[in-house]
């Protein structure tokens, strides 16, 4: 077993989690990204982030931070 939290996630799931949690607002606010600000969806989101390495990357980031916190609230 993995013990990469990224391991089995498809880009599509860790977006739809993430919006779920913050909301494409506040998300917008963390990476500052013209699909989280701008008529954002996960289609959008999805077709930018995966011609977009830099912005991926903050993506994932960001999700590895909130499994890191949500792990930390419950242990």
């Amino acid at each position: 077993m993995s013990n990469d939290p990224l391991h089995g996630k498809t880009l599509e799931m860790i977006l739809v989690e993430l919006e779920a949690e913050f909301g494409w607002s506040e998300l917008g606010q963390m990476i500052n990204i013209n699909c989280f600000n701008h008529d954002p969806s996960i289609k959008s989101s999805l077709t930018f982030l995966r011609k977009t390495p830099w912005a991926r990357k903050k993506v994932e980031n960001l999700y590895l931070d909130f499994v890191k916190t949500k792990k930390s609230k419950n242990p």
